[in-house]
């Protein structure tokens, strides 16, 4: 496939607009406003309280109760987030339009998984993405800023040429085998199980780094931290038949712990599937409240994700 340079330039604008939208406000009114927490008149109305009383703002929206102290909390996190984030992403996208990085868009990663599979793709593509949590997302081709995701890939190429590789990917197929054939939901709900039962470790025990994406072979002789069981988890599908237009490496912030977080997204004929280290069964995402997709990704594509009533999402790394 030709990608049409100007195309996806214009598509990558879009997609980052949302982010641009939400740097440009600064004070905590004008997020609060944005997020849909609070509406102009409201603000307007705090704001002509907090003058004529001399308090803060935040002391004013919560003492006559128009939005919590955690809700003042997370904006203020996520803004903060957002600005590191976004400055660690510029200087990559500057790196890479120098040369100093490699470009990689969506059919250029190694599709090891496909390498190693049990059987052929086994269930129909999908034909439409419901909603995520309620989000809106924007699709971009080009992978190149997700070198995380990209080189995770080239370094299980690698470790599938050593022996060590290749029998913990040989002792995961006898694992699978008997998953073969089972109703795409009975699958997800299996698989989940086998991977969550594997062992816990940070990123900074396991290899001395923060949010380090380990390989299925990695994840399989050391255990790993949220991204590390998602990867897996996509990893055992992929070799069971699934196909990758039904999967994503989903980036969440966790509203009830603060922090970010890593999922396996599954569309099924009957609705999207979490598959989370944090949860022990597989559940529909219907039934969860307390996520907020940042992005999503899988070696297609990836997709911003920004609330329904505005255009601002958060940038992060995940963190469990």
């Amino acid at each position: 496939m030709v990608v049409n340079p100007t195309e996806n330039k214009t598509n990558h604008s879009g997609i980052l607009s949302g982010v641009k939208t939400r740097l440009r406000k600064n004070r905590l009114g004008e997020l609060l406003v944005l997020d849909g927490h609070l509406s102009p008149t409201e603000l307007k109305n705090a704001l002509s309280d907090s003058k004529n009383a001399g308090r803060q703002l935040g002391h004013i929206l919560v003492s006559n109760s128009y939005v919590s102290k955690a809700v003042i909390r997370r904006t203020l996190t996520e803004q903060m987030m957002l600005r590191i984030t976004m400055t660690a992403v510029t200087v990559l996208v500057a790196l890479a339009s120098m040369g100093f990085a490699k470009k990689a868009k969506a059919g250029q990663v190694k599709d090891v998984p496909a390498s190693i599979s049990l059987v052929q793709a086994s269930f129909n593509s999908v034909s439409h993405y419901p909603k995520l949590f309620g989000s809106k997302e924007k699709k971009s081709r080009s992978l190149k800023a997700f070198t995380k995701w990209t080189s995770m890939f080239q370094r299980f190429e690698a470790g599938m040429k050593q022996s060590n590789g290749q029998r913990e990917i040989s002792t995961l197929k006898a694992e699978l085998a008997s998953l073969q054939g089972l109703p795409l939901n009975k699958m997800v709900s299996r698989v989940n199980t086998m991977m969550n039962a594997k062992r816990y470790v940070s990123d900074s025990s396991n290899y001395g780094q923060n949010d380090y994406w380990a390989t299925p072979v990695e994840f399989l002789k050391r255990g790993g931290d949220c991204e590390d069981y998602a990867i897996a988890k996509y990893t055992a599908l992929r070799m069971l038949g699934v196909p990758e237009d039904r999967m994503r490496i989903a980036i969440v912030q966790d509203q009830q712990k603060n922090i970010p977080h890593a999922i396996l997204i599954v569309y099924t004929d009957q609705g999207a599937m979490i598959l989370d280290n944090q949860i022990k069964s597989a559940v529909s995402a219907s039934s969860v409240r307390h996520y907020k997709p940042i992005f999503s990704i899988n070696q297609n594509a990836w997709w911003l994700h920004t609330a329904p009533s505005s255009n601002v999402t958060i940038v992060a790394s995940a963190a469990r």
